[in-house]
């Protein structure tokens, strides 16, 4: 697995999920599977089926946790340059419409395991994560849409 780009929060968010599911979880799965084994033949029981079901799916996310947790790269927010977009960076940009600007947007780089998009939380390796690395306060950033139409930005603070 690669690289997995997370800030200590994101970090310990995992950590709580992963301990929530090994202690938790894996329990009350391991419960149902046994009150299903207890209503008779497991070839026509559906309760038997939807436990064991479940318990893969936790199972894999505990893998996914584990893996993600072993391979994690803190993003240190401190001492990040305000001169230069990064991973971490808060971003202040202007959509534009010609030359002119449109409202002020202000988004997050982080890495894909904490992208949000409903919280501003754009991951460093979506189209506009892209297009801010490395950009600096005064750009003018192009990114495509996914319909093709080339979209333009102006970096207009740096966090």
């Amino acid at each position: 697995m690669n690289e997995v780009y997370l800030t200590r929060a994101g970090l310990e968010d995992l950590k709580r999920r992963h301990e929530d599911l090994v202690v938790n979880k894996r329990k009350e799965v391991a419960e149902r599977i046994k009150i299903a084994r207890e209503f008779g033949d497991l070839s026509e029981n559906a309760e038997y089926d939807a436990a064991k079901e479940e318990q893969s799916f936790v199972e894999s996310e505990i893998k996914d946790l584990e893996e993600k947790i072993q391979n994690a790269v803190i993003i240190e927010e401190d001492g990040l340059s305000k001169h230069e977009v990064s991973l971490g960076s808060t971003v202040v940009v202007a959509f534009l419409i010609g030359d002119e600007e449109d409202e002020d947007e202000e988004y997050q780089i982080v890495g894909t395991t904490e992208a949000d998009a409903a919280n501003n939380r754009i991951s460093n390796e979506s189209p506009l994560g892209k297009a801010l690395i490395g950009g600096k306060k005064g750009d003018v950033v192009e990114m495509t849409a996914p319909g093709g139409n080339t979209i333009r930005y102006r970096i207009k603070e740096i966090k």
